[in-house]
């Protein structure tokens, strides 16, 4: 069963690119990692109907705070945006509808909060503009993979 996420990177990713879980590219996850029976050539092609048109996002980064269960995470949130909050309600919307469990934290968790995590080998600073014109569909298989994180799926914001 795929676990699937929906993330905008802030420089364009390629169908089919791997990278190791250390190694993220940068980016802000628009819908957190959930489980499906459909494949991932189906989110996709329901993922492009529902963002046709879609205009690209400018985002502006905020100010750094701590993540996950023992607050040890840097990020550096993501101002509040109309168009990324109105992004992501639709995936809600729409991949819900395909979800093994419409009850996972993806569509049901606590409040959407925009963010880019700090990684070695780069970061988002306060003030930083962010131009997001691509939507990438990643595969989340287990961490221990040998085979890392894969693109999916691209689809070009605006088109």
């Amino acid at each position: 069963m795929p676990r699937l996420v929906v993330v905008l990177p802030l420089t364009p990713l390629e169908t089919g690119a791997s990278f190791f879980v250390a190694a993220w590219p940068l980016h802000i996850t628009v819908l957190a990692p959930f489980e499906t029976d459909a494949s991932p050539d189906e989110i996709a092609r329901v993922t492009a109907a529902a963002l046709a048109g879609f205009p690209a996002i400018t985002v502006v980064a905020g100010q750094d705070e701590l993540f996950g269960r023992h607050h040890d995470i840097a990020v550096t949130l993501i101002d509040e945006n109309a168009a990324l909050i109105r992004l992501h309600d639709l995936l809600v919307a729409v991949l819900r509808l395909l979800a093994t469990s419409p009850a996972e934290p993806a569509f049901s968790g606590p409040d959407f909060r925009a963010h880019v995590t700090v990684k070695s080998q780069g970061r988002v600073h306060a003030g930083d503009a962010l131009r997001l014109t691509q939507i990438a569909l990643v595969d989340m298989v287990p961490r221990a993979s040998s085979s890392g994180r894969t693109v999916l799926a691209t689809l070009k914001l605006g088109s």
